[in-house]
């Protein structure tokens, strides 16, 4: 039957080994979710990832590396096998009666190990976390140089507190600007009312000066 075919199929390339020089299979599609049985057909292709994204996929790979008597070789048989079309228990039945086959595992002793991967993947992402919150600046550890992001909030304090001192220096300027302003405003007006106030004394006296003048010119001249 067609399905026995792709079973062997799957067994045969996930057991035997490429021969020198033969390209190696490739790898069966990933799960959508750990643990959850792969799709009856491979998912179309998404975007590459980026530099970063590959990095963190290669290092989850690194903590997924067993020694292919594990619970993460067991996987790689289910996943196998999903492709080949089986599904449910007897996906997870069959690849185990594959698997113990060749390596005599327990299911005891995989379902401890699957334990074992799931608690490095935690360790692992407290870790991260960890290292997350010192970059961050929400923690760091002692004696450990703060990270690039701790010393730019630093320079972002001090920066900000400048700019607060600033703001009232601009202000406390501001203010006596303004009062500087109004007392040259009553300056000028009481220099005005004095510069006024003595034209209108000069003319007064000018004009009083000139009639004394011109009265005493005629009279004067004319009692010769």
């Amino acid at each position: 039957m067609p399905i026995f075919d792709k079973l062997a199929n799957a067994a045969k390339d996930f057991f035997i080994e490429p021969e020198e020089g033969a390209p190696a299979p490739p790898p069966p599609p990933p799960t959508a979710q750990y643990g959850a049985p792969a799709a009856s057909a491979a998912p179309s292709a998404g975007p590459a990832p980026g530099q970063a994204e590959q990095r963190h996929l290669d290092h989850i790979a690194s903590l997924m590396a067993g020694d292919g008597k594990d619970f993460a070789a067991y996987m790689k048989m289910v996943k196998s096998m999903a492709a080949a079309g089986l599904s449910g228990p007897m996906l997870y039945q069959t690849a185990f009666n594959a698997f113990a086959a060749v390596n005599g595992a327990t299911v005891p002793a995989l379902l401890a190990s699957a334990t074992q991967f799931e608690q490095t993947l935690a360790d692992d992402r407290e870790k991260v976390l960890a290292r997350h919150r010192e970059k961050m600046g929400e923690a760091n550890a002692a004696g450990a140089a703060p990270g690039p992001v701790a010393l730019l909030m630093v320079q972002e304090k001090k920066l900000a507190a400048d700019l607060a001192e600033l703001t009232r220096q601009v202000q406390a300027k501001q203010q006596q600007l303004a009062q500087t302003q109004q007392q040259l405003g009553e300056e000028r007006q009481k220099t005005q009312s004095a510069l006024a106030s003595y034209e209108l004394a000069n003319a007064s006296a000018m004009a009083d000066l000139q009639a004394h003048h011109k009265a005493a010119e005629t009279f004067l001249n004319a009692a010769k």
